[in-house]
């Protein structure tokens, strides 16, 4: 019952509850593993579920995803001593040209919704400083974000340019935005190709569990 009032929480995005209960969990001896999979992330796979299927909006998105991280500062440092790691690391940003943010801070949430680790560059991103957060950060995913139909292409050059940097096969690389189709993430050689946030935290938990390989 309390895994289900952590997720009913969430998804009312009442953060101060769910810091509550996440900790009344913890302290009724639940596991972290189990707090975290069947309430925390159990409750943003059903805002996801209402986001695509335009039953819930961006505002309502953003307060469950507060809520999301307010249980997480309790549950964070206990994951970590119990050994329960992320099911991995993905890079975000903005492409070069591209000032747009609410897109890609959605899928950010979403993706920390569903245990990924999240290492966000911002916005107007350029291929040197992605190819220096590869090599440094070594992350299993990145995900690029275009608003505009004239940074479009700066996807395309910066998947060149990883090419040339000889880190392609170091990571999967999926692509999103307003004006990006499957056609055009296919013809980039993107791995990936999501038309919002809650598609893109499914195929990235797919890419990284190893349900599919990634190819468009």
């Amino acid at each position: 019952m309390i895994l289900e009032n952590i997720s009913l929480s969430l998804q009312k995005g009442k953060a101060k509850d769910v810091r509550t209960l996440v900790q009344d969990a913890l302290d009724a001896g639940l596991s972290p593993r189990e707090i975290l999979n069947s309430g925390l992330i159990q409750g943003m796979n059903v805002i996801g579920g209402k986001f695509k299927n335009n039953e819930v909006f961006v505002p309502e998105v953003l307060v469950a995803a507060r809520a999301m991280n307010a249980g997480l500062e309790i549950l964070r440092p206990v994951l970590t001593q119990s050994g329960v790691k992320p099911i991995g690391k993905a890079i975000i940003c903005t492409v070069k040209g591209d000032l747009h943010d609410i897109g890609k801070n959605l899928v950010k949430m979403m993706l920390e919704g569903q245990a990924i680790d999240c290492l966000d560059l911002g916005v107007d991103v350029d291929s040197d400083t992605i190819i220096a957060a590869i090599k440094e950060h070594e992350p299993d995913l990145l995900c690029l974000s275009a608003l505009l139909t004239t940074t479009m292409i700066a996807q395309k050059e910066i998947i060149a340019d990883i090419e040339r940097a000889r880190l392609r096969d170091k990571v999967k690389i999926m692509v999103g935005g307003a004006p990006v189709t499957e056609a055009f993430a296919r013809e980039i050689g993107a791995d990936a190709y999501s038309p919002d946030a809650a598609s893109a935290a499914e195929t990235a938990v797919k890419i990284l569990t190893g349900q599919v390989e990634g190819n468009v």
